[in-house]
């Protein structure tokens, strides 16, 4: 009997085969996150009153408000509009996470 890996009923040949898809696995994920970080998203508010700019990482980029919307006696608008914008770039930015990474997480992400 040789020494090293115990016999474990024909398991051995197959770690390797295991080892190789964990590491392609890893690759295929820190791809998909590059990939994530560097695409742009946009969030809108209604009518597009204001519309914001974020990466996969949900760092803002840019954000554009309309005129319209701005006026010193109602900052209420303006808050609801940016908060608005702000939570569908968000959302967005979730969806297409799990899209491209939920086959990898099982949801965990």
């Amino acid at each position: 009997m040789s020494k090293g890996m115990p016999n474990m009923g024909g398991m051995g040949g197959n770690m390797g085969n295991i080892m190789r898809q964990a590491q392609k696995m890893q690759k295929e994920v820190a791809a998909a996150q590059e990939l994530l970080s560097k695409t742009e998203y946009v969030g809108n508010s209604v009518d597009d009153f204001a519309v914001v700019k974020m990466n996969g990482d949900k760092k803002i980029i840019d954000i554009k408000i309309d005129e319209k919307i701005i006026d010193p006696d109602d900052p209420d608008t303006l808050q609801d509009m940016l908060i608005d914008a702000l939570n569908d770039g968000f959302s967005k930015v979730d969806k297409d996470k799990d899209a491209k990474l939920g086959k990898y997480t099982n949801g965990l992400m």
